[in-house]
Formats: C-alpha cells, sequence, structure tokens
C-alpha cells in the first residue's frame, strides 16, 4: 500500500464512521473556547468540562476576565492541573484581547501565539475550530495514532514534524475534522497502553497491528 492510498483509505474509513467529529470541549463562543482550551493542557476534557461553566458565569467576556484578581478566579480553576500558571495566563490572555485585539480572539495562528498560555497547539485549535482553518494541532493522541497508522513515519519526532507530515498529506478541506478523528480514535480506541485492536476497523491498514500479530 502507499503512502497515497493508506491516506485515502483511512480517511474514507472515518468519513464514513465518524463523519462528525468534532471538540469534546464544551463552549459557546470563540472566547470561551479559548479559555477552555488553555485550562486543558495536560488535563482531560472531562474535568475542564466541570470547571468551566463557574468561569464563564463569572467571566463571560475578556473585559470581565482582565479586569479579574488572580485570587477571585484562582478558586474557579484548583481541580484544573498547573493552577497557579492558568490563572495568570487567562487573565493575561484577556487583557492582552482587549489592549491588542478590541475584545475579540485573532485567528491567525501569528497573532495567537502572541497570548500568554498559547502556543502552537492551541492556535491550530482555535483556528480550526472555530475557523475550520487547514491546522492541525498535534496532541499525544494524535501523534500516537498518526504513527501506529503508518500516516507519519516514526523519524518524526517532534510535533511540528509530525503536523508537517499531516498537513502535506490530507486534503485542505479535511483537516480541522481529521484533527478530531484522531484525537477521537486515540481517546477511546487506540489507547496508549491497551489498544483496542479487536474493536478497531483500521486493523487491515495499520502498521502497529500488523507488527504486533505479524507471524514469526
Amino acid at each position: 500500500m502507499t503512502k497515497k492510498e493508506r491516506y485515502e483509505n483511512i480517511l474514507a474509513y472515518f468519513q464514513t464512521h465518524m463523519p462528525v467529529a468534532e471538540t469534546e470541549l464544551q463552549y459557546g463562543n470563540p472566547f470561551e473556547l479559548l479559555v477552555a482550551v488553555i485550562l486543558s493542557a495536560q488535563c482531560t476534557d472531562k474535568r475542564v468540562n466541570l470547571t468551566t461553566p463557574a468561569i464563564f458565569k463569572n467571566y463571560p467576556t475578556p473585559q470581565k476576565m482582565a479586569k479579574a484578581s488572580f485570587e477571585d478566579l484562582f478558586p474557579l480553576i484548583k481541580s484544573i492541573s498547573y493552577p497557579n500558571n492558568k490563572t495568570k495566563h487567562l487573565i493575561g490572555m484577556s487583557q492582552l484581547l482587549v489592549t491588542q485585539f478590541n475584545g475579540e480572539v485573532p485567528m491567525t495562528i501569528e497573532d495567537l501565539v502572541t497570548l500568554p498560555g498559547v502556543g502552537r497547539k492551541t492556535a491550530n485549535v482555535i483556528t480550526s475550530v472555530v475557523d475550520k482553518q487547514p491546522n492541525m494541532a498535534v496532541d499525544t493522541h494524535v501523534n500516537r495514532v498518526s504513527k501506529r497508522l503508518g500516516l507519519v513515519p516514526m523519524t518524526a519526532t517532534t510535533p511540528l514534524a509530525v503536523e508537517k507530515q499531516l498537513i502535506k498529506n490530507i486534503p485542505a478541506a479535511l483537516v480541522h475534522t481529521a484533527h478530531h478523528w484522531l484525537i477521537l480514535h486515540g481517546r477511546y480506541t487506540c489507547l496508549a497502553r491497551s489498544p483496542k485492536c479487536d474493536q478497531c476497523g483500521l486493523r487491515a491498514m495499520c502498521k502497529f497491528y500488523e507488527k504486533e500479530n505479524k507471524v514469526a
């Protein structure tokens, strides 16, 4: 199977079996999504979704959050990983949105990464989810699944290297959805320690499965 055929077959499978694939973070607007994605670093979406309702209720806009004190915001975030840093990031991010971007979440990678707490992965999530831009955020699930399936070589050792391989080979119109396909497949089927290969419809195309089940 050529690389092109592998990509075509795997994308076709997801299009058939997971036609709707979206972020599991709960949000109502770009600002809320940005807050949720910043909080989700090294934390589960489930935990974030339990935490954000109180944050969104008390600080529904960048203008409100920009005026928050650390002491007021921290108690709402303390159940999340790295609450000290994330509290500072959310306040700083909101202040910069107000002073530099008229209170609006920018939709370019270059602008987004200037915000506190926002790296390339977060910027890719925001632009792909909100604006459906062909940007690929590479988290641990995307990295693992893309390599196991043989979409990306094992020699791609950085998130940026994985991102470039996927962007190069996935049609632009599908990139924003493919991001969720890979994440959800990694979250529920292609688990890190005990992948559910017996339940996976991609076994026939999976290099990891082929290697693990090769007859000696």
